[in-house]
């Protein structure tokens, strides 16, 4: 097996980024407004993959999609203090009508919870209008003043899916919190993306919630990424905006509420996890492209090279597989190799005078760069094994990359050391007092990700004040 190098993906990771949206024709950040860029067609498709997972998997669990109004209105934003607040500086202003001025100022939405709410008020009666389970997936708007990246840190984040319920209870909404970290897990797992799962501290939690989950993983550069949140409101908007509903003893309740978003951060994570330094991987589940047939043609053989592979192309199509015959004239074959590598196509089916005299075809892997050679009428068989093969290899090697970036550590000092020469993600013991979180994340020049969830808890001493802890806290440096 050949070893693919993966030395530029993970030692100069940011330029790596950028020259793989650009050459795989994924998305283009050169458009005229800072932090805005366009999905290109062939990532455009990618997205379009992604999304019809999560789409069935909310689906599944009784979600229904809608489409809110881009614009709120100020008086709406402001309703929740909270909220307002945590995103003050980041929103964009609607001012004006034309030449007109307007009289409230209307808001490009950062996220929908105050343009839902008063949709709410007027859809939910009573108990049996309960639980209400909606999302959609739209743009929306942060100025965001940090360093933009592509993908990663916009000011148009072009693939928000936010889901909004409502239920009756608390222990409605905490049964809800728990079935949206399963389908994001199930989400993350399907795509082979890595995560931790943490609580969120209270000083990092979502504006105008009880508290925050969140999904993050590691990038190549050893820098953690949000890539999913979860949020249980309690109250907080239903009494703002007088939310309530008619519980079965005749008495009236204000509604309780959860939230849970991802972003494109999910593609840019998928885009990232899988590569090496020749471009993309694509997992072949969600690939736009499955294979691509590739005709070798030699002095003589030219018209029957080019017609053996139409003949492919039309069996494997039919078949169900997502495949492209590239029939271009002007370039070599090696140069098609390098542009469908970078563009991360599972599987290469080469077509040779070879091949035609054996009845063969010649196929290599994206991941591995091994090569297989199978007899014509066994082809689909073995073609569907080997997707197959693709798709567990690659989620195994970003969970294993991903096992290694993780670690434990109980001495300060230790963890100092450990942080700045391997960074990734730290998890140390913890009294679960913010004082401590916060003296640590100053210590190590860090973000605190939170309390782990998704681990078994063990006793042992904080890191910080020394007093029995059976909680581990995660730090990390982030984007």
């Amino acid at each position: 097996m050949q070893e693919v190098k993966r030395e530029k993906w993970g030692n100069n990771f940011s330029e790596w980024f950028r020259s793989v949206l650009n050459g795989a024709e994924l998305y283009d950040y050169r458009y005229p407004i800072k932090g805005c860029g366009v999905w290109r067609p062939y990532g455009f498709k990618l997205r379009r993959n992604v999304l019809k997972i999560i789409r069935k998997l909310l689906d599944e669990t009784n979600h229904h999609e809608v489409l809110l109004p881009l614009l709120i209105p100020e008086t709406l934003l402001a309703k929740e203090s909270e909220h307002v607040k945590g995103f003050e500086e980041q929103v964009y202003w609607v001012t004006h009508g034309g030449l007109d001025k307007l009289d409230v100022k209307l808001a490009l939405r950062p996220t929908s919870e105050t343009a839902l709410a008063p949709m709410l008020k007027l859809w939910i009666k009573s108990h049996s209008d309960l639980p209400l389970k909606l999302y959609q997936v739209v743009s929306v708007f942060r100025y965001e003043t940090k360093a933009t990246r592509p993908l990663i840190r916009v000011r148009e984040i072009t693939t928000f899916k936010e889901a909004h319920t409502a239920h009756a209870t608390l222990e409605d909404a905490e049964r809800q919190v728990k079935e949206a970290v399963e389908v994001y897990s199930k989400f993350f797992n399907s795509l082979g993306i890595p995560y931790t799962i943490n609580l969120r501290p209270q000083w990092d939690k979502f504006a105008g919630a009880i508290y925050t989950i969140a999904f993050d993983t590691i990038m190549p550069d050893k820098r953690v990424m949000q890539i999913g949140t979860v949020h249980n409101l309690g109250q907080n908007f239903s009494k703002a905006f007088e939310i309530t509903y008619l519980k079965v003893d005749g008495t009236h309740d204000y509604i309780w509420q959860t939230c849970y978003g991802i972003s494109e951060r999910a593609i840019a994570a998928l885009i990232s996890i899988h590569g090496d330094d020749r471009g993309l991987i694509i997992p072949p589940s969600i690939a736009p492209i499955q294979l691509v047939i590739i005709p070798i043609p030699y002095r003589g053989f030219e018209e029957k090279v080019y017609e053996k592979s139409r003949e492919i192309y039309e069996i494997l199509k039919k078949a169900g597989f997502r495949v492209k015959l590239d029939d271009r004239e002007d370039i070599t074959p090696g140069s098609k190799f390098y542009d469908w590598e970078l563009r991360g196509i599972p599987l290469r089916i080469e077509i040779g005078p070879k091949d035609l005299e054996e009845e063969t075809i010649t196929i290599s892997r994206r991941d591995t760069l091994e090569r297989y050679k199978y007899k014509v009428h066994e082809m689909i068989e073995k073609i569907e094994k080997l997707l197959e093969e693709v798709e567990k290899a690659l989620k195994k090697r970003a969970k294993q990359w991903f096992k290694n970036q993780i670690n434990r550590i109980e001495n300060l000092e230790e963890a100092k050391r450990i942080f700045e020469e391997k960074g990734g993600i730290l998890e140390v013991p913890w009294c679960g007092n913010d004082e401590c979180g916060l003296k640590l994340g100053e210590k190590l020049d860090a973000r605190v990700l939170g309390e782990a969830l998704d681990v078994d808890k063990y006793v042992s001493k904080c890191i910080i004040c020394g007093k029995p802890s059976t909680k581990i806290l995660r730090l990390a440096r982030t984007y």
